[in-house]
C-alpha cells in the first residue's frame, strides 16, 4: 500500500473508531490500540505534509493557539425561551398555540435541558465550517479550532446531509468526567472547579486548543436551522442528524398531548441524576416545521418552544448585610449580601431583594436565616424567612433613603415600586451605566471597549457622557492603567467603526427609559428621525402600534431635558447616524399604513418572513392570529382549514401571494 492510501485508511478507521466511541458509545478496539493507530497517523502526516487534511483525526489533539476570538454574525439568530413551571403553564401555552394554528391537531417533541454552553455549528458541503458560541444571539465567538478537539462533533458528515446548515447544540461536561478532572486539580494541589457548566463553557474559550483537547468535552445536537433542508418536522430533524454523525441524546419523545408532556417531566424530575449529565429541565418544541414557522417568534424567543424548569434547589444561611445599587437610569436595587452558601453547584454570596416592598412582604431583617434559591436555576432570590431562628433583637430595616454614590434624596414616583436617584448627570453610576449601555453590542458595539475601561475612563475625568468617546484620542487613552498603543488604538478604531450602527440601534443606545430594542425600531421605523421624533407629542406618539403612555411620556421627557438635546446634537456633529438613511428609506413606503394583515401557509416566490418584511418596510402590522381587526389573510399553500373557517366568518378578505404583490406594486 502505498503512502497517501495508507495515510486515507488511516484516517478513515480511526473517524469510525471516533464515532463508535464518542457518539455510539460502543468501542471495537481498546484506547491503547486506538492511541497507536492515532500516533502512527501522526507520523506519516508530519513526514509527509503534502497530504494535510484539516479535517483529519488527528486535529482532535489540538495545538492550534488562538489569542483573540473573532465576533462572527449568526446567520440565523439564537433566541433564547420562554419558561414554564407548571401544567397550567404548559396548558395556557397550548392555547396561545391553538389561538394562533386553529384547530388542528398539534405534536410535540420532549427534549431534556442540558445545563453547558450553547453553540452553533456550521457545515458546507458536510465538512465543519464554523463554531461559534450563542454569545447575544445574534453574534457570538469564533471557537472552531476548540470544538474541533470535541471528539462527539463530527469534522466530516456521511449520509443525505443538506448543502449547508447550522445545527445547535450544547457542550457538556459529563459528571465522571468533571469529578476526574477536579481530583486531578485536587492531587496537583489546585483547587477545584466548582460546576460543570462554567467549567465546559470557560475551557471553550482556553487559548491552546491541545488544553481544551485534554478536557473530556461532549457535544449533545438538538435543533437543525437552515434554507431548503428538505425536512419537515423536528423529529425527522433529530433522526437525520444521528444518521449524519452527530451526538443526539436517544431520550427525546414526540408526544401527542401536554398530559403526555407532563409524563415525560415528571419521570425526568425525578430521574435527572441518573443521567450522566446535569439538566435543569425539559424543551418542549411543536414538531411540524409548517406550524413553527407559522407561529413564528416575539422578541425574544420562539412561539413555538417552551422550557419546563424543575423546581429550583434552596438552601438556607444568614443574611449578614443589606446594600444598595444604582442602575443606568438611577433605579435603587437592595442586594442581601449573605453568609456564602452552596446552591445548584455555585457558592451563592449575594442576592436580589428588588424593591422596599418585597423586603416589607418577607419582612426580612439583618442576622435572619433565609432561604434562598435560584429563580431559574440563574439568579438567586430569598424566598422566605426561618422566623423560628429570628433574634429579638433583629429590627426592622429601614429604607436607604439618600443615593449611597452621591448622597441625593431618593425619590418614588406614584404607581412605581422602585426608589430612583434623580441626580441624573452627577451619580457616578448612572453616568458609567448609560455609557456602558450605549457600548453595548445590541446597541452600537463598540469593540476594544469595555465595562471596565469605561469607569476608567469616568475615573480620569476623560468622558462625562457617550458623545465624549468621540472626541478620545489615542494619546489620552495610552497613560492609562492597562492601556497598551494596541488597545488605545482598537478603543478609536471601535468608536469610529460604531457610526455605521443604523438609526434604529442608536436610538435604542440613547437609554430612553423603556425603550427597548423592539419600541426602538418601531419609533424608528414611524418617524426615520431623531429630529421628528423629538417633536412628537405624548399624543402622537401614543396612536403608534404598541406604543403605551409610559413610553410615550419617557420620550418626550427625554427631548425636553437640554443636557441629552445637546449630547443628541453633539452626536450630529460626529456623524452617529441619527435617520434612516436614503437608501433605505427608498424601500419603505407608507403604503399599508393601518393595514393588518396575517400571512398563513406556504409560498412559491416568498418565505413567510420575506413577505412579513415586505409588510412591515410599508408601514403595515402583521397579526399572528385573524381576529376583527385583520384587514387581509394572505394565504399560500397548506394554510389552515380553522384559518380559512375564521377568516370567512369575520368577513375578512383572503388574498393570494399574487394579489398581495399587486397590492404592493400599485
Amino acid at each position: 500500500m502505498d503512502i497517501a492510501s495508507k495515510i486515507t485508511s488511516l484516517r478513515e478507521e480511526l473517524t469510525q473508531h471516533n464515532y463508535n466511541y464518542y457518539v455510539l458509545d460502543q468501542p471495537e478496539i481498546s484506547d491503547y490500540e486506538f492511541d497507536i493507530k492515532l500516533k502512527e497517523l501522526q507520523e506519516l502526516e508530519a513526514k509527509h505534509p503534502e497530504f494535510y487534511d484539516a479535517n483529519s483525526p488527528t486535529i482532535r489533539v489540538g495545538g492550534m493557539v488562538t489569542k483573540n476570538f473573532e465576533t462572527v454574525t449568526h446567520e440565523h439568530r439564537m433566541y433564547s425561551l420562554d419558561n414554564s413551571y407548571s401544567i397550567e403553564d404548559l396548558e395556557d401555552w397550548e392555547k396561545r398555540l391553538q389561538r394562533i394554528l386553529g384547530d388542528v391537531e398539534v405534536n410535540y417533541v420532549c427534549e431534556l435541558k442540558y445545563d453547558g454552553a450553547s453553540m452553533s455549528l456550521t457545515y458546507e458541503s458536510g465538512i465543519l465550517a464554523r463554531a461559534v458560541t450563542r454569545g447575544d444571539g445574534f453574534q457570538g465567538d469564533d471557537v472552531t479550532n476548540n470544538v474541533k478537539t470535541i471528539r462527539s462533533v463530527p469534522l466530516k458528515l456521511k449520509g443525505d446531509f443538506p448543502e449547508k446548515f447550522d445545527i445547535r447544540g450544547e457542550i457538556v461536561l459529563s459528571l465522571e468526567g468533571f469529578a476526574k478532572m477536579n481530583q486531578e486539580r485536587i492531587e496537583a494541589g489546585e483547587d477545584p472547579y466548582m460546576n460543570p457548566r462554567n467549567t465546559a463553557s470557560g475551557s471553550l474559550k482556553l487559548q491552546d486548543s491541545a488544553e481544551v483537547a485534554k478536557r473530556p468535552l461532549e457535544c449533545l445536537l438538538y435543533n437543525i436551522t437552515g434554507n431548503n433542508l428538505a425536512i419537515e418536522s423536528q423529529h425527522e430533524g433529530l433522526l437525520k442528524a444521528k444518521e449524519w454523525g452527530f451526538k443526539v441524546p436517544e431520550v427525546a419523545r414526540l408526544c401527542k398531548t401536554t398530559a403526555e408532556v407532563m409524563d415525560f417531566v415528571n419521570y425526568w424530575e425525578e430521574h435527572r441524576h441518573d443521567l450522566p449529565y446535569e439538566i435543569d429541565g425539559v424543551v418542549v418544541k411543536v414538531n411540524s416545521f409548517r406550524q413553527q414557522e407559522e407561529l413564528g417568534y416575539t422578541a425574544k424567543a420562539p412561539r413555538w418552544a417552551m422550557a419546563y424548569k424543575f423546581k429550583s434547589e434552596q438552601a438556607s444561611t444568614t443574611l449578614e448585610r443589606i446594600s444598595y445599587q444604582v442602575g443606568r437610569t438611577g433605579a435603587i436595587t437592595p442586594v442581601a449580601n449573605l453568609k456564602p452558601v452552596l446552591l445548584a453547584g455555585t457558592i451563592v454570596k449575594r442576592a436580589s431583594l428588588h424593591n422596599a416592598d418585597q423586603i416589607a412582604k418577607l419582612d426580612i431583617r439583618v442576622g435572619d436565616t433565609v432561604f434562598v434559591e435560584k429563580g431559574g436555576e440563574i439568579i438567586p432570590k430569598i424566598i422566605a424567612v426561618d422566623f423560628t431562628k429570628r433574634s429579638v433583637n433583629a429590627a426592622p430595616v429601614k429604607y436607604l433613603e439618600h443615593c449611597p454614590e452621591c448622597e441625593t434624596e431618593l425619590i418614588r414616583k406614584e404607581g412605581e415600586a422602585q426608589h430612583y436617584c434623580p441626580n441624573q448627570y452627577g451619580c457616578p453610576p448612572q453616568i458609567t451605566g448609560r455609557i456602558q449601555h450605549f457600548i453595548s453590542r445590541k446597541a452600537m458595539d463598540i469593540e476594544g471597549l469595555g465595562g471596565e475601561t469605561v469607569e476608567l475612563l469616568h475615573k480620569e475625568k476623560l468622558i462625562e457622557n457617550y458623545a465624549d468617546l468621540y472626541i478620545l484620542k489615542k494619546e489620552d487613552i495610552i497613560p492609562l492603567e492597562r492601556m497598551a498603543e494596541k488597545s488605545a488604538e482598537n478603543l478609536v478604531k471601535g468608536v469610529e467603526k460604531s457610526k455605521e450602527i443604523p438609526f434604529e440601534r442608536v436610538l435604542y443606545a440613547l437609554g430612553i427609559r423603556f425603550v427597548g430594542e423592539t419600541v426602538a425600531k418601531k419609533l424608528a421605523k414611524e418617524y426615520k428621525s431623531i429630529d421628528a421624533l423629538k417633536q412628537a407629542s405624548v399624543e402622537e406618539l401614543v396612536s403608534v402600534d404598541e406604543i403605551g403612555v409610559k413610553i410615550a411620556e419617557s420620550v418626550v421627557d427625554f427631548f425636553q431635558n437640554e443636557k441629552n438635546i445637546e449630547i443628541v446634537d453633539r452626536l450630529r456633529k460626529y456623524g452617529v447616524q441619527l435617520e434612516i438613511l436614503a437608501d433605505k428609506l427608498e424601500n419603505i413606503t407608507e403604503k399599508f399604513k393601518g393595514i393588518t394583515f396575517v400571512v398563513s401557509g406556504v409560498f412559491e416566490k416568498f418565505s413567510r418572513n420575506e413577505l412579513k418584511k415586505l409588510i412591515e418596510d410599508n408601514s403595515g402590522k402583521v397579526a399572528s392570529s385573524i381576529s376583527s381587526k385583520t384587514s387581509y389573510v394572505v394565504a399560500g399553500d397548506k394554510m389552515g382549514p380553522s384559518k380559512k373557517a375564521k377568516a370567512e366568518k369575520l368577513d375578512v378578505p383572503i388574498i393570494s401571494e399574487d394579489e398581495f404583490l399587486k397590492m404592493l406594486h400599485e
